[in-house]
């Protein structure tokens, strides 16, 4: 087992500052003081293609739906409360400002905040290939590839040139104003806020003068807090994964679908365009209380830290790749449904022996690749590389329910398998009783045969 480790320190690849309302990364710290107060208690392969398929439910965990709440650990702050502390709060919690953020925060809202987004669009990855790409775009896109066994990890922005080329006209621009006039220039948005909140009382007071009721308030502040989410974009990420998934992290859609055509040249084994999976998450950077997934809704501390970013694309990388197993084993199901019922009508196999063979290869290479594929379902090499990054990945992991969905999987295969396995038993009991009643034929058209030369012998005896 490679032991190879990479550092944890941010990469400081040169970006300019960000004009545009691209959604990435950001670290709002505009969050409302109302809201901190209560945010005190933390808590912590090859896959067959099916002939034909069936409309798409996407992952089936039920985390998508109720509103399940997981804590993030963060391995490098020791201020925080001890993992026992943390999950002993957990029963206790009743309305903390990350649920009221996620519930207050619709899909309408949700479109403002940056994305973080799983596809699964092949088999896997010419990872060579990839490296050598990604290399090649380093003054055009911002990229700085590095490479975590089965990962490639990388920043990339498609208005890195622009934004470049604006930072070098900015700087062109100070140094011809003279230093008296930048002496005299008086920064506005540092000192007068849209909305200053007072600590002790339950209203606000706008920058009119006049109090703001608290449902206006929070109005403001969630509108205000939203909106930082475009106003400071640095760069977004990508971790491709060699088993042919690719998690981005601050991309808008048209850039996604434009950086899925750019990779879709190292696909091996791509997939139908109806067999791709998607997974769609939001996240924003705070300090004002633990990391956490809520909802679908990532909370980070550090919007730097790649490494951390690295640990949880692993889980929504591997959860991703079991939706599409999830999806061939509906579809199997779908096709062999029938098959209980014609037996239990006809008493009879509508099916040769070629086909129900060809049903349990299928189901073979569907558990290999769930099973014995290491990187879909263990710990990456880098969790044993890095122990800090196991908490949460294992966090990230358990939030997307893969050790039971998985279990479920195979479950649902065990059943296929026995069923296809009756059937096996029954053509080959039926083929061998085919082969008895052959034998049984020939041994009797020889004892007629007997017969007639015994009849001939005795009539040419009596002559």
């Amino acid at each position: 087992m490679s032991t190879t480790t990479m550092s944890t320190t941010t990469p400081t690849p040169p970006l300019p500052p960000s004009r545009g309302p691209n959604p990435a990364q950001s670290a709002p710290t505009n969050l409302p003081k109302g809201r901190r107060r209560s945010s005190s208690i933390h808590i912590q392969q090859t896959p067959y293609q099916q002939p034909h398929h069936t409309a798409k439910i996407g992952p089936q965990r039920t985390s998508k739906v109720s509103q399940k709440l997981k804590i993030l650990p963060s391995p490098a702050d020791q201020d925080e409360e001890s993992g026992r502390d943390v999950y002993s709060q957990v029963t206790r919690i009743k309305d903390t400002t990350a649920r009221r953020d996620a519930e207050r925060l619709g899909k309408a809202e949700r479109t403002h905040l940056p994305r973080v987004t799983a596809y699964a669009t092949a088999n896997a990855y010419k990872m060579e290939n990839m490296m050598k790409f990604l290399k090649s775009r380093q003054t055009s896109r911002g990229t700085a590839p590095k490479q975590f066994d089965e990962c490639i990890y990388t920043p990339f922005s498609y208005t890195y040139e622009a934004r470049l080329r604006e930072r070098e006209q900015q700087q062109q621009q100070q140094q011809g104003q003279g230093q008296g006039q930048s002496e005299d220039l008086i920064d506005l948005g540092d000192s007068v806020g849209p909305l200053d909140v007072v600590e002790n009382h339950g209203d606000a007071v706008g920058i009119d003068g006049n109090e703001v009721g608290m449902d206006e308030q929070d109005d403001r502040s969630l509108f205000n807090f939203v909106m930082a989410q475009n106003r400071s974009v640095e760069s977004s990420e990508v971790f491709l994964f060699q088993y042919g998934v690719v998690v981005v992290w601050g991309m808008s859609v048209k850039d996604e679908k434009r950086f899925l055509k750019d990779i879709a040249k190292f696909e091996s084994e791509k997939l139908g365009e109806e067999d791709v999976q998607v997974e769609n998450f939001n996240y924003y950077v705070t300090s004002s209380y633990q990391p956490r997934i809520y909802n679908d809704f990532i909370t980070l501390k550090d919007g730097g830290n790649y490494m951390i970013k690295l640990s949880i694309s692993h889980a929504i990388a591997q959860s991703v790749k079991i939706s599409l197993f999830e999806d061939l084993v509906d579809n199997t199901i779908e096709d062999t449904k029938s098959i209980p019922q014609d037996v239990a009508t006809t008493g009879k196999v509508n099916m040769s022996r070629r086909d129900i063979m060809k049903h349990i290869g299928e189901l073979f290479i569907l558990r290999i690749n769930i099973n014995l594929q290491g990187s879909v379902l263990d710990s990456p090499e880098l969790m044993w590389a890095e122990p800090q990054l196991d908490p949460v990945y294992q966090a990230a992991r358990s939030y997307l329910e893969i050790n039971q969905r998985v279990s479920l999987l195979n479950q649902r295969l065990d059943v296929i398998g026995d069923l296809l396995q009756m059937l096996k038993e029954q053509m080959s009991h039926s083929q061998g009783e085919h082969l008895e009643w052959i034998v049984i034929v020939l041994i009797a058209a020889e004892i007629l045969v007997a017969v007639i030369n015994v009849v001939v012998d005795l009539l040419a005896g009596s002559d």
